[in-house]
């Protein structure tokens, strides 16, 4: 594959790309144009309005086909790489036996005005996600699901209290940025209520967030779409194993 790539649309190479954006104008011939503007400013041309419909009396969605003269330079590409193994269940609760040598506590919520269960219920409850069976299935993980709609404190309160290793939060709500608050108050409030190296490994989860904002966020690991249970369960197992053997290793030096 070359490292320089072009769109596809019709025929190879041609930078035809299809995007879609809503304007706050009535549907008329104005909008129409006023959409086809906005792409040609985009830096698509010719743009083309394929579809135009109105969704309230104020509100008209838009999708433009045209051309854009842009490269992709997949070299310079930059993502979060899976840097640990993929286990099976089997595979994690003989993992967590051996490095914990008791069951995994993980903690689950979502937090804030989020009242969407959909994501951490798909990651936490037996029924899964993907085919994959869910944390609950593992038989050496313990689940405590908060549900919806926790507030920080709360979230902070039960994880001391269940003697969590591991806290996912799920956010989906994402108006005004409100996941990225809301995470950012959660890891601090964390911080704030642990020392640095008895705090729970950190995961947050939604189809808004960018993976590489980890150390921006205050968390440890951030799971966008597509994640799949064995995808969190995995990253469990090896960050704890991780940290039990920085643990050990500090013991030793110390004695």
């Amino acid at each position: 594959m070359s490292d320089i790539l072009r769109p596809y649309g019709d025929t190879t190479g041609d930078g035809m790309v299809q995007m879609s954006f809503t304007l706050p104008m009535p549907h008329t011939k104005v909008a129409e144009g006023a959409a086809q503007q906005l792409a040609n400013k985009m830096g698509m041309d010719p743009a083309m309005v394929v579809h135009a419909k109105a969704i309230s009396p104020e509100f008209t969605f838009f999708v433009v086909y045209g051309r854009v003269h842009h490269l992709v330079e997949v070299d310079k590409v930059r993502v979060v790489e899976r840097d640990y193994p993929l286990l099976s269940p089997k595979e994690a609760n003989l993992a967590i036996r051996k490095t914990l040598r008791r069951r995994m506590v993980v903690v689950g919520a979502c937090i804030g005005t989020d009242a969407h269960t959909v994501g951490i219920d798909a990651i936490l409850n037996i029924k899964g996600f993907a085919g994959e069976k869910g944390l609950e299935y593992y038989r050496e993980i313990r689940v405590v699901n908060l549900g919806a709609q926790v507030s920080v404190p709360q979230l902070v309160a039960r994880a001391q209290e269940e003697k969590a290793d591991a806290v996912l939060v799920s956010q989906v709500v994402s108006q005004r940025d409100a996941h990225l608050l809301n995470t950012r108050e959660m890891s601090a409030a964390f911080r704030e209520a642990y020392p640095s190296d008895k705090r729970p490994v950190l995961v947050i989860g939604g189809p808004r967030f960018d993976e590489k904002m980890t150390d921006e966020l205050g968390v440890d690991r951030i799971f966008a779409r597509g994640t799949t249970p064995a995808d969190v369960a995995s990253y469990l197992v090896h960050t704890l194993a991780v940290r039990r053997q920085a643990d050990r290793t500090k013991e030793a030096h110390a004695s």
